[in-house]
C-alpha cells in the first residue's frame, strides 16, 4: 500500500486532535488499541505510519470511521464502498472533510461536534 507523504502528514495531526477531543491520554489510547503509547506518539507526530490494523484500532477507539482514515491515507478511493462499487457520497461530514480552508484540527472539531449533535437527535 503506497501512501502519499502529504496524506500521512495531514492524517497524523488529525489523529492527535481526535484523541485530544476525546480527552484520552496516549496511555489510555494505548490500552484501548493494544499498541504501545510510545508507538502511538510516533504515529501522532508523523514519524511512523501505522499498519491498516493499527489504524483501524485507533479509529475504533476514537469513534472515527476506519474507512475515512483509509481514504485520507490514499488506501481507498473515496467514491467506492467496501464492495468496490462507486457510490456518490454527500452530506455534512464529507463537506467538512473536503473543505480546504479548514485545518485538520478544525475539521476534527467540527466533525466531533456534528456527530454529537446528530447522535442526540
Amino acid at each position: 500500500m503506497a501512501t502519499n507523504k502529504d496524506d500521512w502528514a495531514a492524517l497524523a495531526p488529525f489523529l492527535r486532535a481526535q484523541r485530544q477531543m476525546a480527552h484520552l491520554s496516549l496511555r489510555t489510547l494505548a490500552q484501548m488499541t493494544g499498541v504501545s503509547d510510545s508507538y502511538l506518539s510516533q504515529v501522532e507526530r508523523g514519524l511512523h505510519q501505522p499498519s491498516p490494523e493499527v489504524l483501524k484500532a485507533m479509529a475504533t477507539a476514537l469513534g472515527v470511521s476506519a474507512t475515512t482514515l483509509y481514504e485520507r491515507m490514499g488506501w481507498l478511493d473515496p467514491d467506492e464502498d467496501s464492495d468496490g462499487v462507486s457510490e456518490p457520497r454527500e452530506g455534512v461530514e464529507l463537506a467538512i472533510e473536503r473543505d480546504d480552508r479548514l485545518s485538520a484540527s478544525k475539521k476534527a472539531a467540527l466533525l466531533a461536534m456534528y456527530r454529537t449533535l446528530v447522535e442526540d437527535s
